[in-house]
């Protein structure tokens, strides 16, 4: 690795006075589970007070912008559906960009289900025009046998992100890599195309929703694999907090680095 590791809680290259939008991941960055990491509410204040922007990016897509923002409302935070950005809603860009009219065949729960319909996407059991997997927390063997055949019988199939595990405050639970897993060892296929963090297709969902230049734009995240790469491969910049997954010791066995790296949120207010 030919590139320098940033020195912790700091901003060599002067990058922060020049972001306008902070794209945030949520469990690991901003809380874990229903606590607040600590300094994290005023980190959001504070990019208020100075006069800039601030999304949630998740790709969670179990959970429709609706739950975030009751369970941040809980938590005490007041925001509006427009500060959520989804795999999800990413996905439904997509189709609407690239497939107008299709039937899907959609892996997923209700919540997803219904954000799917509410977007116009037609929804269906038998016959669809192609596929799109979800972190589907209803999967049931019947649902599996479907997916695999429809999958199995050549048609697009598209994935709302990649994650293989969903951290929660007891551990991890299998999330849609592990549902895409066993879908290739019946289906033999992965998906054609994933949606989410660290690929593009979510990126250009967001820049639509904040009309940011990506340079403007940072993303905040603990996972190096997701958020890290999302930013570092879309032109956006990348900020490492390490309150959640990621430790000093895996970003230097890491192939993407941040642009900087923080303990926590709160560690970024200073310099804001």
């Amino acid at each position: 690795m030919t590139e320098k590791i940033p020195v912790i809680n700091h901003d060599e290259e002067g990058i922060i006075p020049q972001i306008r939008c902070f794209a945030l991941d949520m469990d690991g960055t901003i809380y874990l589970g229903e606590r607040w990491i600590d300094g994290a509410v005023e980190f959001l204040h504070r990019i208020e007070e100075t006069g800039r922007n601030y999304v949630f990016v998740t790709n969670n897509s179990s959970k429709n912008a609706e739950v975030y923002v009751d369970k941040l409302h809980r938590m005490g935070l007041d925001v509006g559906a427009e500060k959520i950005v989804t795999s999800g809603q990413a996905t439904i860009y997509y189709l609407q960009q690239h497939y107008p009219g299709v039937k899907v065949f959609l892996l997923g729960n209700s919540l997803l289900q219904e954000e799917f319909t509410q977007a116009g996407i037609t929804l269906v059991e038998e016959n669809p025009d192609m596929v799109v997997t979800a972190f589907d927390t209803s999967l049931d063997y019947n649902k599996m046998c479907k997916v695999c055949d429809y999958v199995r019988d050549g048609l697009p199939y598209l994935a709302t992100h990649p994650d293989y595990n969903c951290p929660t405050e007891t551990g991890f639970i299998p999330d849609i890599g592990a549902i895409h897993a066993f879908i290739h060892a019946s289906a033999f296929r992965y998906p054609d195309r994933i949606i989410g963090k660290p690929n593009e297709d979510i990126i250009g969902y967001l820049t639509s929703r904040v009309s940011e230049d990506r340079d403007k734009i940072a993303m905040v995240g603990d996972r190096l694999y997701t958020d890290i790469a999302a930013g570092r491969k879309n032109g956006l910049k990348s900020i490492l907090v390490l309150s959640g997954e990621a430790s000093i010791d895996d970003v230097q066995k890491a192939d993407v680095l941040p642009h900087m790296i923080f303990k926590s949120v709160k560690d970024i207010i200073p310099l804001l």
